[in-house]
């Protein structure tokens, strides 16, 4: 069998042999490798669509081709999905800024399950034990920040998003066991909700609204600051756009 493929030069007539393909296991590599990069910086990679293409491929060469359908189903009984996808879901609980670095953490949940996810950094079992014994009521205390969350937490496996605490972004905790939830502090920067925009914002870091874990129920995945319950009357306004 034989493909075709366009050279260098422009001549698509050349015929590659399909011998001369790269390796199934290099294939597999190079996807996980892209949709490592897409999670960290979804913003530069694009849309969701993006990511949900990516792990469909991988699926697909892992000859899982009918995986996707089982895990969108799975996402859309949790409530985790809608007809936008994960970001219509998450815009019922969250701030509509940096909706991508939400949604980038839900897809990561999958690659960690999968064996995809390339860690940063991966918490023992001592410190992922201390972590899902703790957050909830470290969540709900008091406002937070991603100072706080570092300080109390260590680096995070992953971090969705940029450097620059300007703006928003996620951070996941993860272990080396794909059972464990990786949980997830969802960061915010920016306007408040109905506010008039400002820049630079009024936050010198990001502030945290919420921590996320889980495979049960969406609503109930959510632990939220007091900041996050403050905005939470106001992000209800903007369900009706994306449902």
């Amino acid at each position: 069998m034989c493909v075709e493929r366009e050279s260098a030069g422009g001549d698509n007539g050349r015929v590659i042999p399909s011998d001369a393909l790269a390796p199934s296991a290099d294939i597999r590599a190079h996807f996980v490798h892209r949709l490592n990069m897409a999670l960290r910086r979804p913003s530069l990679w694009g849309d969701e669509a993006v990511l949900q293409l990516m792990c469909e491929d991988l699926l697909y060469v892992e000859g899982r081709a009918g995986a996707w359908a089982e895990q969108r189903a799975e996402w859309e009984a949790r409530g985790a999905w809608s007809p936008l996808g994960a970001k219509g879901a998450f815009t019922r609980h969250l701030h509509l800024q940096g909706h991508e670095y939400a949604v980038a953490s839900l897809y990561a949940e999958l690659a960690h399950r999968a064996g995809w996810l390339r860690a940063d950094r991966l918490l023992t079992g001592d410190e992922y034990a201390r972590l899902r014994a703790t957050v909830r009521d470290w969540t709900v205390e008091r406002d937070r920040d991603w100072t706080d969350v570092t300080t109390a937490f260590g680096p995070p496996s992953v971090r969705f998003g940029g450097s620059d605490p300007r703006y928003g972004k996620a951070l996941g905790y993860a272990t080396a066991d794909p059972a464990d939830p990786v949980v997830t502090f969802h960061l915010w920067n920016g306007t408040a909700p109905g506010a008039a925009y400002t820049w630079p914002p009024e936050h010198t870091q990001p502030v945290l609204l919420a921590t996320r874990w889980g495979s049960g129920p969406f609503p109930q995945s959510f632990a939220f600051t007091p900041e996050g319950e403050r905005q939470r009357p106001a992000v209800s306004e903007t369900v009706s756009l994306f449902d």
